[in-house]
C-alpha cells in the first residue's frame, strides 16, 4: 500500500483513477466472490474463510487470492475431506483437525515485542476443539501463546500448578464445556482480561454448549468477555484487540 502511494504521489494519477487502484488492492473480485484482502488493514484479523457452505473448488480459489495478496489464509471449520483436499492443492498449508483449521503463510506485519502474550486454557481434552481454533490462529498471527490444557475444576490441584506461568500472560482464553464453571474460578485469581469459550461438551442437560454459555454469562466473576459456543476464532480476535487495538 505505502508503495502504491508513492507510486501515485509520483506519477500524478487522477484521484478517480487512484481511487480505482487502491481499490482493486482491497478487493479482489473472482466471479463468485468478492475477497476483502485488505480487511487486515482495517482490523486486528484479515479475512477468514468459512468452509462450510462453499464447494471445494471455491475454497481452494479464495485460498490461493488470500495467500497471494496477503501472504495468509486461514479457513475454519474444515472437516476431514476439505482439509486434505486443500493439502493436496497447498502442499506448504498445515491442517489440524482437532480445530479444523487449515492454514497457509503467516501474518507479514510488524508487531511490538512488548505486546504482551496469551494463555490459552481448556477445561478438558474434549474442549480441544475451541482452544485449538484460538491458539492455531494466534500462532499465524505472530503472538506469543502459551497453551494450558486439561485444566478442569473437577481436579482444582491443576490450576494451582500452572498459576505461576498463567499470571505472567497479558490475556487469558478459556474453554470450557459442561458446567463451564473454569473462567469464574480463573477470574478470582488472574488479573488481566478473560476471554470465555463455552464449548459443546457433555451429557444430556449441557444442551451442546447452551449450559456453559448461560453458566459464562453469569458468572459472579465481573469482566469476563464471553464468546458464542465453540467459537475460538472469536476469542482469538478479542484477544488480538486487546493486544493490538492500540497500534
Amino acid at each position: 500500500m505505502h508503495e502504491l502511494l508513492e507510486l501515485l504521489r509520483n506519477a500524478g494519477i487522477p484521484p478517480e483513477e487512484a481511487l480505482e487502484m487502491l481499490n482493486s488492492q482491497l478487493t479482489s473480485q473472482l466471479g463468485f466472490a468478492r475477497v476483502d484482502t485488505g480487511r487486515g488493514v482495517r482490523a486486528v484479523l484479515p479475512e477468514i474463510i468459512l468452509g462450510p457452505g462453499k464447494e471445494f473448488e471455491e475454497v481452494r480459489a479464495v485460498t490461493g487470492n488470500l495467500f497471494s495478496r496477503i501472504g495468509l489464509a486461514i479457513v475454519s471449520r474444515v472437516e476431514v475431506e476439505l482439509g486434505e483436499y486443500l493439502l493436496k492443492a497447498f502442499p506448504d498449508g498445515s491442517y489440524y483437525r482437532r480445530g479444523r483449521i487449515f492454514t497457509l503463510g503467516s501474518d507479514k506485519a510488524d508487531h511490538r515485542e512488548s505486546e504482551g502474550s496469551v494463555a490459552v486454557i481448556s477445561s478438558g481434552i474434549s474442549d480441544l476443539h475451541a482452544a485449538e481454533d484460538s491458539a492455531v490462529i494466534l500462532e499465524r498471527m505472530n503472538v506469543d501463546i502459551n497453551r494450558f490444557y486439561d485444566i478442569g475444576v473437577a481436579g482444582i490441584h491443576r490450576l494451582g500448578d500452572i498459576l505461576p506461568d498463567l499470571r505472567k500472560c497479558s490475556v487469558c482464553i478459556v474453554c470450557a464445556g459442561m458446567d463451564a464453571a473454569l473462567p469464574t474460578v480463573i477470574g478470582g485469581l488472574f488479573k488481566g482480561p478473560i476471554v470465555a469459550v463455552p464449548a459443546s461438551t457433555g451429557y444430556g442437560t449441557a444442551f451442546k454448549g447452551v449450559t456453559a454459555l448461560l453458566s459464562m454469562l453469569n458468572s459472579c466473576s465481573p469482566g469476563i468477555c464471553v464468546m458464542n459456543i465453540d467459537n475460538g476464532l472469536g476469542a482469538a480476535a478479542a484477544a488480538l484487540r486487546i493486544l493490538r487495538g492500540s497500534y
